[in-house]
């Protein structure tokens, strides 16, 4: 009879993809993302930096998210580096389009049901990701 090996490996912990239910919930939840961008007037000035139509924005989001999240690099395989910054520069990003984004992308997680700590964890990741996005910083007040 032998003994179970302590050297056996332990399953690997779940990732943020396949806990948000792998590609059909990566997709759900940009889709209610754009969804509320597109219908709630609080998120008019982030709605206002994207195409008329969404369809393309919500397949590049739903491609990189699914690889960042550690699913498939559809992002990657169609288009190389994100280069998120660099792809972004051309849009006027303020710290308004920035809070509109986290609070649509709040608000997409909890009506996507996301567990509360994994939405927790993934909105403090999107925050430093949003705020490295923020590229026009209001003037500074002068004291005169």
């Amino acid at each position: 009879m032998s003994e179970p090996s302590d050297s056996a490996a332990a399953p690997a912990p779940a990732t943020p993809f396949e806990r948000l239910g792998g590609e059909g919930g990566v997709r759900a939840l940009v889709d209610r993302f754009y969804d509320l961008m597109d219908l709630e007037p609080r998120f008019a000035a982030l709605r206002a930096l994207h195409p008329t139509t969404l369809d393309g924005s919500r397949d590049k989001l739903f491609w990189f998210l699914c690889g960042w999240l550690g699913g498939p690099d559809h992002y990657i395989q169609r288009f190389g580096h994100p280069m998120l910054r660099a792809r972004h520069l051309p849009y006027a990003i303020g710290l308004a389009e920035r809070d509109q984004w986290m609070q649509c992308m709040v608000l997409a997680m909890h009506e996507t049901a996301v567990e509360p700590a994994l939405a927790t964890r993934l909105a403090e990741a999107f925050f430093g990701t949003a705020d490295w996005m923020v590229n026009r910083r209001a003037p500074s007040a002068r004291a005169g």
